[in-house]
């Protein structure tokens, strides 16, 4: 099921669970947008992708401009577009000195083999960089759904260690962390993972990725290029209704969800949201003023 128009009882529900959520952009979307502060709330999390081959001196702009504009850019560390330790350094030292940047999202990177010796976000973690340069927030990512990438077998237990060594850290560390996972399309295996890996021990904060307005089969290229799971059968069956091609996807139903268990359930380790902008930034800064305003009508 999908919803474009949330009811009046959703629209608050979405409003709810969209509170304080980050968004992500890359340099060259970046370009795009003549000044952020007409389309996002002040002091958003905007997470700048680094997508391989995009020079440093970019990343770091984009980041400089949105701490300008009064946001709190995150930009992504892929770990294995990186070289060395060195050029690790010297690009946390850049956002630091250059941008006023004190967090980062921590990636393996979507490449098969590392350009270095530098091939997770364990290996970057290991470094010690962050905490020498003023570093005091971390995120990790998080793969609800598995990730075949990293466990082969199609099974959850490289990428669950791997959770429990970064939850180790965040409790010897003065590192402020949290988990920024894949979108989804169905909530209840985002909230049977978050159940799992809590049951396990690991507790930080999951900030629940989203895929923002789009063309469904524009999001069903990104869905079977970035590896999503079983919640894919969701947007096919939906392909199957030819009415439904012509109608933008919306994540109503999927929020909806969400925030419902967090009504339900308020110590779930859900905390927040992040919206992947497939349909293009402005689509989805749209869609979020929109329900925004939505819900504020209804007070």
């Amino acid at each position: 099921m999908f919803r474009n128009d949330a009811t009046t009882e959703n629209s608050a529900s979405l409003a709810s669970v969209l509170t304080d959520c980050s968004i992500e952009v890359m340099p060259r979307t970046a370009a795009k947008i003549s000044d952020f502060r007409q389309i996002l709330p002040e002091g958003t999390r905007v997470y700048v992708a680094h997508i391989r081959d995009t020079p440093i001196d970019d990343m770091v702009a984009t980041a400089r401009r949105l701490t300008e504009e009064g946001f709190q850019p995150m930009p992504h560390l892929p770990a294995r577009i990186i070289p060395d330790r060195l050029t690790l350094e010297t690009w946390v030292r850049r956002y630091r000195e250059e941008a006023g940047v004190t967090q980062a999202l921590l990636l393996g990177g979507g490449v098969s083999t590392p350009a270095g010796d530098l091939d997770s976000s364990i290996a970057m973690l290991e470094t010690g960089v962050f905490d020498r340069l003023g570093f005091d927030r971390l995120h990790v990512a998080g793969h609800p759904e598995g990730n075949k990438d990293i466990d082969r077998d199609g099974g959850t237990g490289v990428v669950d260690e791997a959770l429990k060594w970064k939850q180790s850290f965040s409790e010897r560390t003065d590192a402020e962390m949290a988990i920024v996972t894949q979108f989804a399309f169905e909530a209840a295996p985002v909230i049977a993972w978050a159940e799992r890996i809590a049951a396990a021990g690991i507790t930080l904060p999951i900030h629940v990725g989203v895929a923002g307005p789009t063309k469904l089969q524009t999001l069903i290229k990104y869905a079977v290029a970035c590896g999503v799971g079983p919640s894919l059968n969701v947007l096919q069956k939906r392909a199957l209704d030819l009415r439904k091609l012509l109608v933008p996807y919306e994540p109503t139903d999927f929020l909806v969800d969400i925030a419902a268990h967090r009504a339900a359930y308020p110590e779930s380790s859900i905390e927040r949201v992040h919206v992947f902008p497939l349909g293009g930034i402005q689509a989805s800064a749209d869609w979020l003023a929109r329900v925004r305003d939505g819900a504020s009508h209804q007070d």
